[in-house]
């Protein structure tokens, strides 16, 4: 992933040098291991665990030359042990392990270091979200269905809405990274040709990892798509949150506001420009993630007991996904918290219509009043569509209908045209996801 969009901690998990230092903590792990059941020399695997060492640059040079990185990886690591003398110690490198043995299993304990960080970006927006929802829980606004002007909600509605959400994927990728922590130390075609699965067992332990039940010479893809998706459905609702704030930021709406510094410069033509730039850049990135879930699905079958042709596509897909799902995450978290909102607006708006968005109650209380539904449906559409069309106020058109008055009267038909009373189970909404 391009430097823009990579913040340090998650950058640096995805680095030559950190993957290197992965693999060679499983080539330590499974040394140690095998020494422990008296296969390989104690002393071999005390230097591979303790003197060896690798070099990004020196594998990047060996890879040139012999096209095949794991080689490049242990043939630069044995040059380190001989450097040192150990040139006995360093051919028990490696000993009974095949490429994806090490690849594999490394690549679980990288998954497993992003997934820490984004489990911690998750956590913060979960906050942010729930901390404004309360602020906001009684802020009433116009919900809208396609777009147009539906029936009252609150504002805090919105915010808890997304918080559940979000709850929902932290639940989801809390599974997808335990599905990921496995590891596998079962040789070329997953039979444990040269290692037994309780040596396997044992170096999983050691790392922190679960060993796979069955593999052939890789983990089978099936998990790895599984937590590619669910960072592109986390990406996804961070999307929808920041749609739902593009809309709200346009000019004719203006209920919310992304913050705008006091320096910061909207266009380089029109100087009173505030754009969400916030938001549309995390609806641009999350379509980067949805197309990574596809590639991640497209991996899951490989010819036989293995190929390669998942392997460039991880090199791309998981970096760049954890890293854009980490960057998306401190964003929407920053853009919630300073997120401008305007309650004098959202009730200007609210109003805007004179009243037609309580066609619904009307229609209700008609009903209950005793009209027959079908006929007061009717009459309240005619007035309804009246009002729209020629701009009038639908609170006082049906003020003076005979017939309404006739049957809900003034007070009666005030209550129709009060807003709360449609937001009074809000409290009743925010028990049920938040609790007392």
């Amino acid at each position: 992933m391009i430097d823009r969009y990579t913040r340090p901690a998650m950058g640096a998990i995805w680095t030559d040098e950190n993957k290197y230092r992965c693999w060679l903590q499983v080539e330590a792990a499974a040394s140690s291991v095998l020494s422990d059941d008296g296969v390989i020399p104690a002393g071999a695997a005390a230097a591979i665990a303790t003197k060896a060492t690798v070099s990004a640059a020196r594998v990047a040079e060996i890879e040139a030359e012999v096209k095949h990185d794991v080689i490049a990886f242990t043939t630069a690591v044995a040059e380190s042990l001989k450097a040192q003398g150990l040139d006995a110690e360093s051919r028990w490198l490696h000993y009974g392990l095949t490429s994806n043995d090490i690849v594999d299993t490394a690549q679980a304990l990288q998954i497993k270091e992003a997934s820490t960080l984004l489990r911690d970006g998750i956590a913060a927006l979960l906050a942010v979200l729930k901390r404004r929802a309360i602020e906001f829980k009684h802020t009433p606004t116009i919900g809208r269905t396609h777009g147009i002007h539906a029936e009252p909600t609150t504002f805090g509605l919105k915010l808890l809405n997304w918080y559940a959400e979000m709850e929902r994927n932290a639940t989801r990728f809390a599974a997808a990274a335990e599905d990921m922590r496995v590891g596998k130390l079962s040789g070329a075609v997953g039979t444990f040709g040269h290692l037994g699965p309780k040596q396997e067992e044992k170096v999983c332990g050691r790392l922190g990892l679960k060993p796979a039940l069955v593999a052939t010479q890789v983990i089978q893809r099936d998990r790895h798509a599984a937590y590619i998706t669910t960072l592109a459905i986390i990406g996804s609702t961070l999307d929808k949150i920041a749609v739902e704030i593009r809309h709200l930021q346009r000019t004719e709406v203006r209920e919310a506001q992304e913050y705008f510094s006091e320096k910061q410069k909207g266009s380089s033509a029109m100087p009173h420009k505030k754009n969400p730039i916030t938001s549309e850049q995390i609806s641009g990135l999350a379509r980067v993630l949805r197309g990574n879930a596809q590639a991640a699905m497209e991996n899951i079958p490989l010819w036989h007991e293995r190929d390669i042709s998942h392997s460039s596509v991880e090199r791309v897909i998981f970096p760049d996904s954890t890293t854009l799902v980490d960057y998306l995450l401190a964003k929407t978290t920053d853009l919630i918290d300073r997120l401008l909102v305007y309650p004098v607006r959202m009730k200007k708006n609210l109003e805007s219509t004179g009243g037609l968005i309580f066609s619904g109650q009307l229609l209700l209380d008609l009903a209950e009043a005793g009209m027959l539904r079908e006929d007061a449906y009717d009459l309240v559409q005619s007035h309804a569509m009246r009002a729209w069309k020629d701009d009038l106020s639908f609170r006082e058109e049906v003020a003076r209908d005979p017939k309404i008055a006739k049957l809900l009267g003034p007070k009666r038909l005030a209550r129709t045209f009060d807003y709360s009373r449609q937001l009074t189970n809000v409290d009743a909404i925010f028990k049920r996801v938040l609790g007392s």
